[in-house]
């Protein structure tokens, strides 16, 4: 007999700066692969609350370590409750944000040990990494246009720290090649998403 065990779904992750264009090209890809979308933090309700203190539009005194915890936290939540149940029932997942921007942003930005934080991440994944990190690029000046400035207290950091993260970024996707793949995320909407198009069908063999 034919075994009726449901494939597992395929996670996706898209990373990138500020006015990258991720949280765009994540709805994209999600939509024609009809997967399941989420984000990080706040892809669940208790990540909503933690997202509310992270981002908080002024500085709230939370400190680098606190901040890399809580980003640890919502995703052990996400993963817990949202992620890994989805691609057990098979739905592919597609996720604005994942491990690479604790590493990028808490490690790399706010100069915490890299692989501190690296291994805390994985380990509130309960080791679930992406099949495939799309990592969308954009220069300074186009991420500076597309925001407009800061609206929350990561992206009021101060361009030096957007710097780091950036290379934080890089670093990773030259470190893991058979999992990560640099976009060129300027140009339209439409030519961004073809880029992606292109890059999930070289990695995964896909999209249809």
């Amino acid at each position: 007999m034919p075994s009726s065990a449901v494939a597992r779904g395929r996670f996706i992750v898209f990373e990138g700066g500020e006015g990258s264009g991720k949280s765009t090209q994540a709805e994209l890809l999600a939509a024609r692969l009809d997967a399941v979308l989420t984000r990080e933090p706040g892809g669940t309700e208790l990540g909503a609350q933690i997202r509310s203190i992270l981002l908080a539009s002024s500085d709230n005194g939370l400190a680098d370590r606190a901040e890399a915890l809580l980003m640890a936290a919502d995703r052990a939540q996400h993963v817990e409750e949202f992620i890994e149940p989805a691609l057990l029932a098979g739905r592919d997942v597609v996720c604005d944000r994942y491990i690479g921007s604790s590493v990028a942003y808490q490690g790399y930005g706010r100069g915490l040990d890299a692989d501190m934080v690296r291994a805390i991440s994985g380990w509130a994944a309960a080791g679930l990494w992406p099949d495939l990190t799309i990592l969308l690029t954009v220069p300074e000046q186009v991420s500076l246009e597309r925001t407009g400035g800061a609206r929350d207290r990561i992206e009021a950091a101060g361009a030096e720290f957007h710097r780091r993260v950036a290379e934080g970024f890089l670093a990773q996707a030259e470190d893991e090649p058979e999992y990560w793949i640099q976009v060129d995320g300027t140009g339209s909407t439409q030519e961004v998403e073809q880029r992606v198009l292109a890059a999930v069908a070289e990695m995964l063999g896909e999209p249809e």
